[in-house]
């Protein structure tokens, strides 16, 4: 468990937050933070959502465990009873978490079956109980990531008020996906892409709520496009899919263009080495390879042998006895086909 950390920086915090991570279930564990956090020393990184029944009912402690090398970094929680939430905010500030933020965005159906997510964007008053619950429980920042509706809801209304009570439940910082999500008739995966997106919508939220800081997410696939929407007035960019599967795309140069640092930009393959003593860790720890390597698949997209790097991974990971010599080995690999080329 990392070091508990008696009091947040907040401000520090509002800066990280110019370019973060999305929470994405399956993906933004700790094998993937350690590969994010190698290509940026400064972007923000979210945890995939815990739920915080599973934290104070179930136990599950484990699912707090973290490196110090990650942060900043921040801890999501799903769930909808305030007493439950204070509990399980104070758990992970106690595990050294930066933030706390609760989901009120994520459609699945296990999600709505448990009350929490989207559907609480139906709830907002529930939602400020929480976020105050939260605020009272423990010293961190409590963050809050929604969508601008639900279903048949209209953005221009529920949004505003959204914000609205949350900010006077002490929330100064939200993370709006700029989609409705539909609890009724789309899958999770079509809640991903099927609702258009409304990025003006949050942008106007920004000049109606400018003590609040702001960041939109949804559909943001360049680096060139984070910083559009900085330079539009945005106080931070969340971007999801794009960082998982083009990590270096987005992340590489993030240091030096979004927030200002001196310096080389990361390279997919100084992270690749970086990440060997992790690998080497986690292996010692009983962990498999293709725990950590499946979320390095992406590092080369779009380069010449990205391919061949993917291939040699997806092969060997799993294999028994599999360790770093495969990651140097799709290194090789890469290196040949990029001297041919």
């Amino acid at each position: 468990m990392a070091r508990i950390r008696e009091t947040a920086d907040t401000s520090g915090l509002h800066t990280a937050a110019r370019l973060s991570v999305a929470p994405m279930m399956d993906w933004t564990d700790r094998h993937c933070r350690a590969l994010h956090r190698r290509l940026s020393r400064h972007a923000l990184l979210y945890t995939e959502m815990v739920t915080a029944p599973a934290l104070v009912r179930g136990g599950a402690l484990h699912l707090l465990d973290h490196a110090e090398d990650e942060h900043p970094v921040a801890l999501q929680l799903g769930g909808s009873d305030p007493a439950e939430l204070a509990q399980a905010a104070r758990l992970g500030a106690e595990a050294g978490y930066d933030e706390i933020n609760l989901n009120v965005g994520c459609p699945s159906d296990r999600v709505q079956s448990g009350t929490f997510g989207a559907v609480l964007m139906e709830t907002p008053g529930l939602v400020a109980d929480c976020c105050a619950a939260m605020i009272a429980a423990q010293p961190r920042e409590v963050t809050v990531k929604c969508r601008i509706g639900v279903d048949a809801q209209d953005p221009e209304t529920v949004l505003p008020d959204f914000l609205d009570r949350v900010r006077a439940a002490g929330v100064r910082r939200v993370i709006v996906h700029a989609r409705k999500a539909w609890l009724q008739g789309l899958s999770p995966r079509q809640n991903r892409d099927v609702p258009p997106l409304d990025h003006d919508l949050v942008t106007r939220m920004k000049a109606r709520f400018p003590d609040l800081h702001l960041s939109v997410n949804g559909g943001i696939a360049s680096l060139d496009a984070v910083r559009s929407y900085l330079d539009a007035g945005l106080d931070g960019v969340m971007v999801g899919r794009a960082a998982y599967h083009r990590p270096a795309e987005i992340l590489a140069a993030a240091d030096r263009r979004i927030f200002g640092v001196r310096g080389p930009d990361a390279t997919p393959e100084a992270a690749a080495r970086a990440m060997l003593p992790h690998i080497e860790a986690h292996l010692a720890r009983g962990g498999k390879l293709q725990q950590v390597t499946r979320h390095m698949l992406g590092l080369f997209a779009g380069r010449p042998g990205a391919r061949a790097w993917r291939r040699v991974l997806s092969d060997g990971a799993h294999r028994p006895g599999a360790g770093p010599e495969l990651v140097e080995a799709a290194l090789a690999q890469l290196g040949e086909v990029q001297g041919a080329a």
